[in-house]
């Protein structure tokens, strides 16, 4: 499977799984905040637009032709404070 080929299936899982968890419907775009190939395998980290979208995880095995997606919720954001 190519790179295109892997973050077009992924934009379009996350789109879904997307809209299956949104409070109302409106228009989000997808997009990848990063993503690597090694040998068969990809990986990449995607996110919509929309407000509070979760962070979502794709994963290709190569050998087993398997896609695995973990989404995350931010439900924190701290500050700490390092030195000065």
């Amino acid at each position: 499977m190519s790179s295109g080929e892997f973050i077009e299936i992924c934009k379009e899982e996350v789109r879904k799984h997307n809209e299956q968890h949104m409070d109302k419907k409106e228009d989000f775009v997808v997009f990848v905040v990063w993503q690597c190939k090694t040998l068969q395998n990809h990986k990449a980290i995607l996110s919509a637009s929309n407000k509070g979208a979760m962070l979502y995880e794709c994963t290709y095995n190569g050998d087993k032709k398997e896609l695995y997606i973990n989404a995350y919720k931010k439900f924190e954001n701290r500050c700490i404070k390092l030195g000065e």
